[in-house]
């Protein structure tokens, strides 16, 4: 009979960082007919495809558009030139929501590796700094730095930086985003 697993283990596939070599550890064989963890994974759970839209009026500068996500996190929010590149408060823009997203798989990843390891965490704070910058007659993201601040009881520092720096190089954000040419992470062990 097959075992039925969250989507949320899909942070364990091999890929994530998780373990070495991209060999699961014994305890996650034998899910079906000896298959491993990943591969009761891929012929059980569909990959999610998730959307998003923008609705935009307006020609450039003096244009304004909405954002909504299917799961309603975000219905109909403004953005503009203001909120991108001036000082409106009141709306987002594509960096932002690309930090907010970068930072939240990041940290999730963090967070299954640490389990993967039999370490639980406590608590984890991530932030994102993704930088605009001039490029050209346009623009680009030349930098995204995570910060990431973790209470994980039992775990060394060297350990903790480890996983860290595994679940950043394989989050499927990070895998994303290697066209940004440079990625850091400063992870600090909390109590």
């Amino acid at each position: 009979m097959a075992r039925w697993l969250p989507v949320a283990l899909l942070s364990l596939l091999p890929g994530m960082g998780l373990w070495e070599a991209d060999v699961p550890p014994a305890s996650l064989t034998g899910y079906q007919n000896g298959d491993s963890l990943h591969q009761t994974l891929l012929k059980e759970i569909a990959m999610a495809e998730k959307h998003a839209s923008v609705h935009w009026d307006g020609a450039g500068k003096a244009g304004t558009g909405k954002i909504s996500t299917e799961t309603g996190a975000l219905k109909d929010y403004p953005y503009g030139f203001a909120s991108r590149f001036g000082d409106d408060r009141h709306g987002t823009n594509p960096e932002e929501i690309l930090g907010a997203a970068h930072a939240a798989c990041f940290t999730m990843a963090f967070s299954f590796a640490c389990d993967s390891h039999g370490i639980a965490t406590k608590s984890i704070d991530t932030t994102a700094a993704v930088r605009l910058v001039p490029q050209g007659s346009g623009f680009a993201i030349d930098r995204i730095a995570l910060t990431l601040k973790a209470a994980v009881p039992g775990i060394d520092d060297a350990t903790f930086q480890k996983i860290a720096n595994g679940a950043k190089e394989n989050c499927p954000l990070s895998k994303a985003l290697t066209g940004v040419p440079e990625i850091t992470l400063v992870a600090t062990l909390v109590s």
